[in-house]
């Protein structure tokens, strides 16, 4: 198993798991749209022993205001 290690935007410091670890990149739904990850270098962790193979991503963009609302 693979796991995407987020960094940046509103999911910043999440793992999630990651099926095809070749990916570059990765759309997340979130609240009433979407935010945009993309692959940043190697995997990591690819050897028999040491650990689940990691990949890190950074955050690119959202397709809708991921700030507060108005009703908050």
């Amino acid at each position: 198993m693979a796991i995407a290690r987020l960094h940046g935007g509103p999911l910043d410091g999440q793992l999630l798991p990651l099926d095809e670890p070749e990916l570059d990149s990765l759309i997340v739904a979130y609240g009433e749209g979407q935010i945009v990850y993309r692959r940043n270098g190697d995997l990591e962790h690819v050897g028999v022993d040491d650990g689940p193979t990691e990949a890190e991503f950074w955050f690119v963009e959202a397709t809708d205001d991921i700030g507060n609302s108005a009703d908050d």
